[in-house]
């Protein structure tokens, strides 16, 4: 290949991967002038900049302001809001909260099922401000509703908003609305809007108990700009524990939904750092697309006929935007790809331009640099992690520096890729494919049996067996560049994924960007394959991987624009008068080590961390004075015992200001019942273990907690109830440095919290 085709291959393939991440996501021009009739990004920002000034988690002052905020808001644009109050429990997070939602309604001209758009407007506790998560969804909607009704058009279907309350402690204000909420019954379609991160394109992502394909035709229908979606990243959202609102309705209506969410910038998430400057312009437009087009298309039509009973494999595919077909194309279109391969391979071998043994060396190459891609990516960034112990204490696992992380080990991976091939320069670019095409025949096979929804990596089979069948022939006139051409489609689709799994679930999970590299470069071999040891492409990913590494390196600091996280927490024992400091930190700093300076060990108090997302033990502890902190009391209302049944109330009033209570239970018990606040918890429970009881989080309108609980009579109730108060930093007992600007509390664990605990022992 001469430096003209050389360097025209290499544009085609920068062409199709730049392709495939530009229909994912609208640009934004921030000049551009709009009609009072259209949804206006900047009328959104206004909004955003207005409800994103402080933390505004359930039960602070800010958080009644920003409540108060959208209520008015939505009376300004003509509608009649009201505050939906409930105390609610969510039995798989085992958390509670008495919440607030703000509901208002559009009628629509006929009876039928009515359409909800919904985002949550919560702020995750303690410091995360709420920008994009869930602001940017809460702003597109007051701003998509105002240019709606601008156009004075009645909808055939009622138009539900809903401003969803404690989101973040467990989809509670969700609980509330599908459990109590009148107009619940009556929904047929959830639009939902979220964010895992401040940037990135918004992905597409449906919540059914059914099947998929007539959601699908209808979100095409519905024609977005920039639809972003995938059916492999559906399959593995179901497998994560990350629930939404959306999860509500789904599980405990059986109502169809949407979520768009963009969850680029991913070290943004729950933090301090989730602030109204970082949001990415593009990716609110981005949620524009989708609200507009939704709820256009979703208000018109019959939402009682959105079940089906097929699945369809969805991706994103040059020009046409959405490529779909049924689950049950997948086996035919495997026989179909086998059968051809087999057919090629035969016509190959009787031309004499493929060979048995030439296959069986070509797959040498392909299998060393898989197992190489990804045995070296999963030891080289452990290394890094030792090498920057801070990294470990970014819990959600994405560092500021991750988009250099991730192009350097592509690069590397590449770079892996052309050394372990040129090392097989003898065998012919044919021989070399034949493996790598059934490898991943063989790959869809499994596919179909576990997760059929990656079913789209058929694609570039077709594509491979096409090349084979040019190979064969053998015109080395239009080879290279016919190649690079018929790939375009597997560069478009793979070069997003690429980079989203590890942004989305951690650079641990590098070895996924991995895999997929050398499985990709398994099919693009041909076009790269030549005759020579001096290969261009070897030196030129070298020294992109070199690049990329030496910036991630220098940009492992920390900054004003990139925080430290950091925790500090008092815990103090009410029952044996002793006190210690925890931190979640694994590395310390100027602001931990005003408490851990000399003498603290490693370790955790067990029943004190608090639950958290992460399972994050405290890592270090020192023992404290043990201070005169008020902690709530405890009043025995009732004790009785009715029949071979034992009932107990209790009322805990706190005496600071309290932002949750967590009830832990220390011995194995039964249960008849478990109230709070008047809301059952737990029926007719025998066994109950060592866990977590409930996790309830103190709203605007709590006062009390009160707890009913029925058990056998003899049998003996051994609790330990925390209470935290975010005021460690404020509180007068202690007297500790603020945090500089370069750190900012670590999210997801308890923080800045003063913690007492105290035993609930009922004989």
């Amino acid at each position: 290949m001469n430096t003209t085709s050389k360097t025209f291959t290499l544009f085609i393939i920068l062409l199709g991967i730049y392709w495939g991440f530009h229909d994912m996501k609208p640009t934004f021009n921030e000049d551009k002038e709009v009609s009072s009739e259209e949804l206006s990004i900047n009328n959104a920002l206004y909004h955003l900049k207005n409800i994103s000034k402080k933390p505004h988690h359930v039960g602070t002052d800010e958080h009644k302001k920003v409540q108060e905020y959208l209520f008015n808001e939505l009376k300004k644009i003509g509608l009649q809001p009201e505050i939906q109050t409930a105390t609610v429990f969510n039995k798989k997070w085992r958390a509670g909260a008495t919440v607030e939602n703000i509901v208002a309604k559009i009628k629509g001209s006929t009876n039928r099922k009515s359409l909800l758009v919904a985002s949550h407007y919560d702020s995750n506790p303690h410091s995360s401000i709420g920008a994009s998560d869930a602001g940017s969804g809460v702003v597109t909607i007051l701003e998509g509703i105002r240019a709606f009704l601008a156009k004075n058009i009645t909808p055939k279907n009622d138009i539900i908003i809903l401003f969803s309350d404690a989101e973040e402690l467990g989809l509670l204000g969700a609980e509330a609305f599908v459990k109590h909420h009148p107009e619940a019954k009556n929904v047929g379609l959830v639009l939902n809007f979220e964010a895992r991160g401040s940037g990135g394109p918004s992905y597409m992502l449906m919540e059914t108990n059914g099947k998929n394909s007539t959601l699908i035709k209808e979100f095409l229908k519905a024609n977005p700009k920039y639809p972003a979606a995938n059916s492999l990243m559906y399959s593995i959202y179901k497998m994560l524990p990350n629930d939404t609102d959306l999860t509500v309705f789904r599980e405990g209506a059986d109502i169809n939904g949407f979520n768009f969410a963009f969850i680029g910038d991913h070290f943004d998430y729950h933090t301090a750092q989730d602030n109204y400057e970082r949001l990415d312009r593009s990716s609110l437009a981005h949620q524009k697309d989708y609200f507009v087009s939704g709820l256009h298309h979703f208000s018109s039509i019959d939402l009682s006929k959105l079940d089906s009973d097929t699945d369809f494999v969805f991706v994103n595919f040059p020009i046409i935007g959405l490529l779909t077909f049924p689950f049950s194309w997948i086996i035919p279109l495997i026989l179909i790809t086998t059968l051809f391969l087999f057919a090629i391979v035969f016509i190959g071998i009787r031309k004499k331009t493929i060979t048995i043994v030439g296959i069986v060396k070509g797959s040498i190459p392909f299998l060393l640099s898989l197992i190489s891609c990804t045995g070296i990516t999963i030891l080289l960034w452990k290394v890094i992690v030792i090498l920057h112990p801070s990294y470990n204490d970014i819990l959600h696992g994405f560092t500021y520096n991750g988009y250099y992380y991730i192009t350097a080990f592509s690069f590397l991976n590449i770079w892996l890729v052309f050394k372990i091939y040129n090392q097989f320069l003898q065998i012919k670019a044919v021989d070399l494919l034949v493996f790598p095409t059934l490898f991943w025949i063989l790959i869809n096979l499994l596919i179909h049996q576990y997760i059929k929804g990656a079913a789209f990596f058929l694609i570039p089979v077709f594509t491979a067996l096409i090349v084979l069948a040019i190979l064969i022939k053998d015109n080395k006139k239009i080879k290279n560049l016919t190649i690079t051409i018929l790939f375009i489609p597997t560069l478009y689709i793979f070069g997003p994924l690429i980079k989203m799994f590890p942004v989305g679930i951690g650079l641990k999970n590098l070895f996924t960007s991995a895999i997929f590299i050398a499985l990709v470069s398994g099919l693009l071999i041909p076009i790269f394959h030549q005759k020579k040891r001096k290969n261009q492409w070897v030196k030129l990913a070298g020294f992109g991987s070199i690049i990329f590494f030496f910036l991630a390196t220098i940009n492992s600091g920390f900054s004003e624009d990139r925080k430290k996280p950091n925790s500090l927490v008092y815990i103090q024992n009410i029952d044996t008068k002793t006190a210690f400091w925890g931190t979640y930190n694994k590395t310390l700093d100027n602001y931990t080590k005003q408490i851990f300076d000399k003498s603290f060990s490693e370790g955790s108090i067990e029943n004190a961390e608090t639950v958290n997302k992460y399972n994050r033990k405290f890592n270090y502890l020192k023992k404290a004075d043990y201070k005169e902190i008020k902690t709530s009391i405890i009043q025995t209302n009732l004790d009785t015992i009715i029949g071979n049944e034992r009932e107990v109330w209790l009322t805990i009033q706190p005496q600071r200001d309290i932002t949750k209570y967590e009830v832990f239970n220390n011995e194995k018990i039964q249960l008849s019942s478990l109230q709070a606040n008047s809301v059952n918890i737990y029926d007719s429970i025998t066994d109950l273990k060592k866990q977590t009881l409930l996790i309830y989080h103190l709203g605007n309108q709590d006062r009390e907690l009160q707890l009913k609980i029925k058990f056998p009579k003899d049998q003996k109730l051994n609790f330990t109830l925390n209470e935290i108060s975010n005021d460690l930093l404020t509180h007068p007992s202690f007297n500790l440095k603020f945090r500089d600007e370069k750190m900012m509390p670590m999210p997801f664990v308890t923080n800045d919290a003063i913690i007492s605990s105290k035993a609930i022992i009922i004989e």
